[in-house]
């Protein structure tokens, strides 16, 4: 199970609305430590109107990958001219990829709203060829703030439990030990860490200019090396050079995709991309494609 941001307004309530200048900015600053700065082909799973998108300026071909076809038809409207650009509508549990076509992926705020984050890791692990860069944001659960309600008795879950809570329906804060043990389970190597959001406060967020705030955060987010205290947690996993895994990155245009259903090729016929081993059909137009929901 995972959370459905279909018809939402996210954009406008969530992000242009609510002051997160100071969030979209020092998340920017870690991904641009642990994201290689260019490459073939990569995929941003959980991509919503495209946030982030501007950077990934440096790769020939990026997939923004979501299970809301309402966000992704916002991010088509940023980004669409741009031929690079592919809009897939997708289940992070059955995704409409070959093995190995990725170089490169991120997911940043989206695991905390999966039931079952490692079997999402390994869809995404089984997308990603050998030496690929896999950078994961996690909601962590043993953060500062956590630390002080539990001790105050304001919080019933103990922040050192390894094993993830769910505060609220569909809403998961993760030990990273418990998360890096996942990552690893997958066929993931952690490479780097970055403790994120230290100052996620809305009376620093008032009082101190913004550039203040993210240059203090950017001397912070090293410490993750040591320990991950902060409230966002970012990992950076590679898959290992020499462990075997498919290639896929030598396939081009829609031969990247497979059948969710079955994991067999598709071929296009109109606007539908078609599975002869399963039967299905996925509508396909121009640069966006619905795996959603067969038609």
């Amino acid at each position: 199970m995972f959370c459905d941001y279909e018809g939402s307004d996210y954009r406008t309530r969530f992000w242009e609305g609510a002051n997160r200048a100071y969030e979209d900015a020092v998340e920017r600053v870690a991904l641009s430590h642990l994201l290689p700065a260019r490459g073939g082909r990569i995929a941003e799973f959980g991509a919503a109107f495209g946030r982030l998108a501007d950077l990934y300026a440096g790769y020939q071909q990026v997939l923004l990958i979501d299970y809301s076809r309402s966000l992704l038809r916002e991010a088509q409207q940023r980004w669409g001219s741009d031929p690079r650009f592919k809009f897939i509508v997708a289940d992070i549990y059955h995704l409409p990829l070959r093995d190995g076509v990725l170089d490169a992926a991120t997911m940043i705020r989206v695991i905390h709203h999966l039931a079952d984050a490692p079997a999402a890791l390994r869809q995404v692990r089984r997308s990603l060829a050998a030496g690929a860069t896999f950078v994961l944001e996690f909601a962590n659960k043993r953060h500062l703030k956590a630390i002080a309600r539990y001790a105050l008795g304001r919080q019933a879950w103990c922040p050192f439990d390894p094993q993830p809570v769910e505060f609220a329906p569909l809403n998961f804060d993760f030990h990273p030990r418990w998360m890096l043990a996942a990552a690893r389970a997958a066929g993931f190597e952690v490479r780097a860490r970055r403790a994120v959001s230290y100052l996620r406060l809305g009376s620093l967020k008032r009082w101190l200019p913004l550039k203040l705030l993210v240059g203090l955060d950017a001397l912070l987010q090293p410490s993750g090396a040591i320990a991950l205290l902060s409230p966002s947690a970012f990992v950076q996993l590679v898959v290992p050079p020499a462990d075997g895994a498919p290639d896929g990155r030598g396939l081009t245009g829609e031969a990247i995709f497979c059948s969710p259903r079955s994991g067999a090729p598709l071929r296009r016929e109109g606007d539908a991309l078609v599975c002869d081993a399963d039967g299905t059909r996925w509508r396909a137009e121009e640069n966006f494609y619905d795996f959603k929901t067969p038609l």
